[in-house]
């Protein structure tokens, strides 16, 4: 699933959260991801880590750290999301 909170001018940026459903930890991180995004105005995807079709490496490298976000493509953080930390990675992506 993708939300975006695009604004215009920015070069573009998507946050990754891996997680799994009943994850309680995902659900905090998933929080903390959306008002992040709301707030910098970036692309939201959430890819579930169960997933049937889920690609078998990412699922062997991320299991134990669920949930795991990334910005752009690469691991930011796992486990917990820090919000500061999250949007300090938001606007350096931004910039490019």
């Amino acid at each position: 699933m993708i939300r975006l909170f695009k604004r215009s001018g920015d070069n573009p940026v998507t946050v990754t959260l891996v997680g799994k459903p009943g994850c309680h930890l995902c659900d905090d991180a998933r929080g903390v991801v959306e008002k992040a995004a709301a707030e910098t105005g970036v692309a939201v995807e959430e890819w579930d880590i169960t997933a049937a079709d889920f690609d078998p490496a990412l699922k062997e490298k991320y299991w134990e750290q669920i949930p795991v976000t990334l910005v752009n493509g690469k691991q930011h953080d796992f486990w917990r999301v820090d919000a500061d930390r999250l949007r300090k990675a938001i606007a350096a992506a931004s910039r490019g």
